[in-house]
This record gives structure tokens, C-alpha cells and sequence, in this order.
């Protein structure tokens, strides 16, 4: 399929694309849906659209640099992987050279975004934060290596969302983006913990401190249960504490991604972990979208 896409492209579109597979950016449906409605709340309403714009590109640079971070920290473990030795780095179909300096171009790319935020609002506060915030992100990979927090180390580069969001509308800070980084922080570990789960053998040969690897899957599966429940109890909290500003709409959308999270753990036990790509990917990303899309037109109907 490879070839058969990049016959007539040059070797840096190919190497491009090859990377743009490997870190996957539709993934950016995690986070993204947090930041918009953190936005919103922040705005007390719709966001003027130049603040949108800047914070989408913020979001989607962000993550980039944070993948690719991960793809290069992480090259030899991939490499032994059987999941994983398929991807470019470990491959050989990219090289870690060209890898980074796409990294650098992207952070370079990162920070003229949060610029933007003082050009159009005079808020110092995304660009002074931008390089703190991108090693940070970057930072989960080494992580892995040493403490099975790791997965909730992810959860609190993902709940940088809504409260960089945040930050970027309004300048200041308020209770509400840190129950909502609550929310991010247990939801993404949750759902990181199943999925480290199919990883359990390689990551017991390699050393990664996994919860899988480090107390079995059976009990890892439980922890991520508990913690699933703790981004229940968030988004509950997130919502009284964003009153009136979110009502029915955020409360149905809290219910539904309830009965989703229930629904996730149900589709994987020790014995059976062949959908995990579906608990990952699809119910996860309804989970967002729903939170994000139903939180933000509450918002918006609740100040027009």
C-alpha cells in the first residue's frame, strides 16, 4: 500500500506520510473536544474564531511534537515489539535524523501558535508556557522506563487541554479546567492501561514499568475500572462546578459517556483481549466528542 501511494512523491513527502501514519492525528479527537469546551467555558460562550483557530493549531503541533517525541525515545523498544517493529523508526523506512528535525520543525511551529495568543489577545501566558509544556509532553516515554504511573503521567499531558485552553481564552484560572484535567487525567489513564495490556509479554521482556507488566492484567484491568470511575466522579464535578453555564445537554453527554466507559471495560478481560482496538480507538473517541460537543452548545445556548 506504502509504494503504491508514494510512487510519484519524493522521499521527504514519503518519510512525511510514513510519520504521519505512525503518530496518527486523528488520535488528536482525545484532547481536542476538552480543549474547544474548556474554550467555551472560559469565553463564557462562543470564542472569537481567530482564538479557535490558534488553539486547534496549537493542539494539533502539540501532540505532533509529543508523538514524535515518543517515536524517537521509544525506537528501540519498538523495535522488539512485535506490535510495533513495523513502525517507520524501527523499520528503518525513516531515519531518527530526519524524525527530529520534523520534531523541531513542528515545536518551531508550536510556538509561533502560541504566540499568536499574544498578537491577537496581548496574553503572554501560551508563549511564555510553550516550551515548559512541550517537555513535558514529551516526557512520557522516558516515564514508562521507571514507574508504572506512567499511564497517569499520559493522563496529565492530555489534561493540559483543557487547562491550556483555558489559560489561552482567559488569562487567568479558575476550579472548573482542574476538574476537568481530573476527568482527562483518569479517563486517559483508564483507557492506557487497557491498552498496555496487549503489550504485557513485550513489556515484561523489555523492562517497561507497565501496570500490566508490573502486577499482571487481570489486576491492572480492575485499577483501570477504578480509574475510570474516579473520571466519572470529575465530569460530574466539572459540571456543577461550571453551573449554569453547563446543564442538560453536558449532563446527557456525562450519562452516555458513562454507559461508553461501562461498555469499554466489558469488551476486555484476561482471557479475551482482542478488542482492544475498538474499546481504544472508537469508544474512547465517542467519549470525547461527546463531552466536548454536547458540553460546548450548552455553553453557547446558555449565553445566546
Amino acid at each position: 500500500m506504502i509504494a503504491a501511494v508514494s510512487t510519484n512523491q519524493s522521499p521527504h513527502h514519503q518519510k512525511l506520510l510514513l510519520l504521519a501514519r505512525d503518530i496518527k492525528l486523528s488520535h488528536s479527537v482525545f484532547a481536542m473536544p476538552w480543549a474547544i469546551l474548556a474554550a467555551f467555558l472560559a469565553a463564557r460562550g462562543m470564542p472569537r474564531l481567530v482564538d479557535l483557530v490558534l488553539l486547534v493549531l496549537c493542539m494539533v503541533t502539540a501532540r505532533t511534537v509529543a508523538m514524535l517525541a515518543n517515536r524517537l525515545l521509544d525506537a528501540d523498544l519498538d523495535a522488539v515489539n512485535p506490535r510495533t517493529a513495523g513502525r517507520a523508526l524501527p523499520s528503518g523506512r525513516v531515519d531518527w535524523t530526519f524524525a527530529l528535525v520534523t520534531l523541531i520543525a513542528t515545536a518551531i511551529a508550536f510556538i509561533a501558535a502560541t504566540s499568536g495568543f499574544w498578537f491577537a489577545d496581548r496574553n503572554a501566558w501560551p508563549i511564555a508556557l510553550s516550551i515548559p509544556v512541550l517537555l513535558f509532553l514529551s516526557g512520557y516515554p522516558l516515564l514508562k522506563r521507571f514507574t508504572r504511573l506512567c499511564h497517569y503521567y499520559l493522563g496529565a499531558a492530555l489534561a493540559l487541554a483543557p487547562v491550556c485552553a483555558w489559560l489561552a481564552i482567559r488569562g487567568d484560572l479558575t476550579v472548573t479546567p482542574f476538574l476537568m484535567a481530573g476527568a482527562v487525567v483518569c479517563w486517559t489513564a483508564g483507557f492506557d492501561i487497557i491498552y498496555a495490556c496487549q503489550d504485557y509479554e513485550s513489556d515484561i521482556a523489555t523492562g517497561v514499568f507497565s501496570v500490566p507488566a508490573t502486577v499482571g492484567i487481570s489486576r491492572a484491568l480492575w485499577i483501570s475500572r477504578l480509574t475510570h470511575f474516579f473520571c466519572i466522579a470529575f465530569m460530574i464535578l466539572s459540571g456543577e462546578s461550571a453551573r449554569p453555564q453547563l446543564g442538560t445537554l453536558y449532563d446527557a453527554g456525562v450519562t452516555i459517556a458513562t454507559v461508553l466507559i461501562i461498555l469499554e471495560q466489558s469488551l476486555v478481560s484476561p482471557s479475551d483481549l482482542s478488542k482492544v482496538g475498538l474499546a481504544f480507538f472508537t469508544l474512547n473517541g465517542l467519549i470525547s466528542l461527546l463531552i466536548g460537543t454536547l458540553g460546548s452548545i450548552d455553553v453557547f445556548m446558555h449565553t445566546h
